[in-house]
């Protein structure tokens, strides 16, 4: 288990110590289950979660049934198990900062023209955390996942951003280290290994000299490189990237590699001169990019945690959801936020919004704006709060809970397909089936003609091109029927699955055999709960793919 923070006391604690007076105590408390099953993969059970955070169990389920409700988790069987929803928090902030959406272009370029990986990543305190991926697929990856946070020492980004520090910096660098030698809070990491004792105070003194070292070196050479200070193997070479208006370190680029492909001595000749033209290139989009429009602010919060709070009672914590809503007040065009601003956002009254808000700053999530000490911006932190392990989901990990439940609703087997490159078979990808003794069994991987099927149908009829008489009607109904074409007694309904740009992209559907239900059945009992899941989908999908790149398969 990573070492305890500062925040974890405060949960023990109650939320009070430490914590400024008007600080929500209920909001600590979730902002701690919600970085604990980060930090645990993205599941766990409610008796973990207590043994965890120190809090009762009756307090652990009021707050993951909260979260449930708010749609960032969902209590599966005997687990508490994120969901896309709560990226919408890290969202937020990678909205308000911009560089994914100015610079992840730029990146991608990069990465396909050198064949590696090509990150971009932010400094967080005394740490480095990632906002944007470029991989390979190899079966040998070297990545992170956006929101992993590393040691500022275990990396060539953090020799960059250490530049910059202050003497305070490096104080809390040094105090970090003395308390965590061995690197657990990091989970995104290796832990270093058991120091012996009498070394201790030897090694510490070796880290942060071999750590100064590549410091004065990345402020003289104006690059970094990172030989193998992760795990063995891996190898990266980074370069800052200031904004052109102000000269600040904005951000830093990396071109990360393994020693078989590319030995790190050999980073300088063979990557850098690359990477330095494209954060040339991305220095010069900083200079040229228009100021954002604001996007819409979210609308109704209040009124609906205060409607929650009435349905579900004590089991619903109305300071924990509204607490939470008020990170969503920021977003593109929205990156520093007047109390004001906050509370007109949210419809909080100024006082809730102003609790939230210190209770926030006090956790490291929102920060006062250099520019104005009246305006409030997110930090990286918020990026703790269930993103990292939910930026490499697919859309078949998305559908599979959905799916389920649908099929649990109509007593029906349920699946997700896509099209073949070639468009003409539909993959099952995903499936739920039922405990009937005569139901529909097609397995994960499975192909079949795209004709012969309602999935297959409903995502032809999306295509681009001059369509036939019946797939111009399927487009047109938004549903596909297929009747005993593919097999004797097999009936089916399906409806299309959509990406952020309206794109079909997959397709969803419920089977059953033709004495259970007749064609008008299907449509009038079948269709709206199939639309229902379809929604669901769409809605996770378009939250998860906002910034990060989502499998179709």
């Amino acid at each position: 288990m990573p070492a305890m923070t500062a925040v974890d006391a405060d949960t023990r604690a109650g939320g009070g110590a430490g914590a400024p007076a008007e600080a929500v105590g209920p909001l600590v408390r979730g902002v701690a289950v919600l970085r604990r099953l980060a930090g645990a993969g993205g599941t766990l059970s409610p008796g973990a979660l207590e043994r965890a955070t120190g809090l009762a169990r009756s307090t652990v389920d009021r707050i993951t049934a909260t979260l449930a409700r708010m749609g960032y988790v969902r209590l599966d069987g005997r687990d508490v198990v994120l969901t896309p929803g709560v990226m919408e928090l890290g969202n937020a902030y990678l909205a308000a900062l911009r560089l994914p959406a100015l610079l992840g272009a730029r990146a991608d370029a990069l990465a396909d023209e050198l064949d590696e990986s090509v990150s971009l990543a932010v400094p967080d305190r005394d740490g480095i955390r990632f906002i944007h991926q470029a991989t390979r697929r190899r079966a040998l990856s070297v990545s992170f996942r956006i929101g992993d946070l590393l040691p500022a020492e275990r990396t060539a980004p953090g020799a960059l951003f250490a530049t910059e520090w202050t003497e305070e910096d490096w104080s809390r660098w040094r105090e970090r280290r003395a308390g965590d030698p061995r690197d657990t809070a990091f989970p995104a990491v290796p832990p270093r290994p058991d120091p012996v004792p009498a070394a201790l105070s030897d090694e510490a003194d070796a880290v942060a000299a071999a750590f100064a070292d590549r410091v004065r070196a990345a402020r003289r050479d104006g690059w970094a490189l990172d030989d193998q200070l992760i795990e063995p193997g891996l190898v990266a070479v980074s370069a800052p990237v200031h904004d052109p208006r102000t000269g600040r370190l904005v951000c830093v680029a990396s071109v990360v590699s393994h020693t078989s492909r590319h030995p790190a001595e050999e980073l300088p000749a063979t990557l850098l001169p690359r990477l330095r033209t494209a954060v040339e290139a991305m220095e010069a989009d900083l200079r040229t990019a228009p100021p954002p429009a604001p996007g819409p602010a979210p609308a109704g919060l209040a009124t609906w945690t205060t409607a929650s709070k009435q349905e579900l009672g004590r089991d619903f914590v109305e300071s924990l959801a509204r607490g939470l809503t008020v990170l969503t007040a920021f977003g593109e065009g929205r990156s520093a936020l007047s109390l004001t601003d906050v509370a007109r956002a949210t419809g909080l009254s100024r006082a809730t919004a102003r609790r939230a808000l210190l209770t926030h700053e006090h956790l490291g999530l929102v920060a006062t704006a250099a520019h104005d000490d009246r305006a409030f911006i997110l930090t990286p932190r918020v990026l703790d709060l269930g993103f990292p392990p939910l930026s490499r989901t697919s859309l078949s990990r998305l559908a599979e809970p959905r799916l389920r439940a649908l099929a649990d609703r109509v007593g029906e087997a349920a699946a997700l397909a896509v099209l073949t490159p070639d468009g003409t078979e539909v993959q099952y990808t995903a499936g739920a089936g039922t405990s009937r003794v005569l139901t529909v069994r097609i397995p994960v991987g499975a192909r079949l003609p795209a004709a012969a099927t309602s999935l297959g149908r409903v995502l032809l009829a999306d295509a681009d091109g001059p369509l036939s008489p019946e797939l111009a009607r399927i487009r047109t109904q938004g549903y596909a029927l297929a009747d005993e074409e593919l097999e004797s007694g097999l009936r089916s309904v399906a409806v299309p699955v959509r990406d952020r740009t309206g794109r079909a992209v997959a397709a969803v559907n419920v089977a059953t055999h033709t004495a259970r239900r007749t064609l008008e059945d299907c449509v009038r009992h079948l269709l709206p709960a199939l639309h229902a899941t379809a929604d669901a989908i769409q809605r996770d999908l378009h939250t998860a793919s906002r910034f990060t790149r989502v499998p179709m398969s």
